[in-house]
């Protein structure tokens, strides 16, 4: 019995760097992270530029500013999550480049 459970054992138990290559680890972005930036900082641009936009000669004739600021904030924000998505790819195409 002894015999055979050291077999076993011996078959399971395999150390990592033995498996795995530290040369070939491929560092990829997190997307996610991209993304989440990339909508934050529209949200930081897209707010305070609507405000001042709606308070401008031409936008105090509005009847529902409110619409205004919300689509335009909605599109800086849109806008700048694709361009942070446009980054990670970029910087995913850069990690391969090496190989």
């Amino acid at each position: 019995m002894s015999e055979t459970q050291a077999q076993h054992d011996s078959s399971d138990d395999v150390e990592v760097r033995d498996v795995i290559d530290p040369t070939t680890v491929r560092r990829a972005p997190r997307y996610k992270a991209f993304f989440w930036t990339g909508a934050l900082v529209g949200i930081v641009i897209g707010l305070p530029l609507s405000l001042y936009l709606v308070n401008t000669p031409a936008g105090l004739a509005m009847m529902k500013p409110g619409v205004y600021i919300t689509v335009l904030t909605a599109f800086v924000t849109t806008v700048t999550t694709l361009l942070a998505g446009l980054f990670a790819v970029i910087a995913d195409r850069r990690s391969l480049r090496g190989r």
